[in-house]
C-alpha cells in the first residue's frame, strides 16, 4: 500500500472536507439570497467564465456534470427568468450558444465578489490543511 495514513492525515482530510462543505454551504446560501438556486448560480458562473460568444449546451452540461436533457431544462428555466438567451451559431442552427443577460451579469458580479472574499478569508486555513497532507 502506497503511503500509510496516520491519525493526523485522517484529521487533515476530514478538516479539509469540512471546510469545503462549509464553503459550499456559504455558496448555496448566497445564491439563494440572490434569488438563484445553487445549480443556476453554478450554470451562470460557468457560462460567464466561458467564451464571449457563449457556451454550448453540451459544454455547459459537461461543466455541471449533467445530462444534456437536464441541462436544456435548466437553461429553459434560466431563459424564462431573463437570465440567459440562446444564440444560434451562424451556418449551423443546431449549435446553440447560451449567453448571460446583463441582469444575470449584475447578479453574478455581486455573488462572485462575495465568493472571492470568502475564499480569500479561507485561503490560509485551506493552505495549512493542504500542507499537512
Amino acid at each position: 500500500m502506497a503511503g500509510e495514513l496516520n491519525l493526523q492525515d485522517y484529521r487533515s482530510l476530514a478538516d479539509f472536507r469540512f471546510e469545503l462543505r462549509r464553503f459550499l454551504h456559504f455558496s448555496e446560501g448566497a445564491a439563494k439570497a440572490a434569488g438563484l438556486s445553487p445549480q443556476q448560480h453554478q450554470a451562470l458562473l460557468a457560462i460567464r467564465a466561458g467564451a464571449p460568444e457563449g457556451m454550448l449546451v453540451g459544454e455547459l452540461a459537461e461543466r455541471l456534470m449533467l445530462r444534456p436533457h437536464s441541462m436544456s431544462e435548466l437553461v429553459d428555466r434560466l431563459e424564462a427568468r431573463g437570465l440567459v438567451h440562446r444564440r444560434h451559431e451562424d451556418g449551423d442552427k443546431r449549435r446553440v450558444h447560451i449567453v448571460p443577460t446583463d441582469h444575470a451579469r449584475d447578479i453574478l458580479a455581486a455573488l462572485s465578489a462575495d465568493h472571492r472574499a470568502e475564499l480569500r478569508r479561507l485561503k490560509p486555513l485551506l493552505q495549512r490543511l493542504l500542507d499537512a497532507l
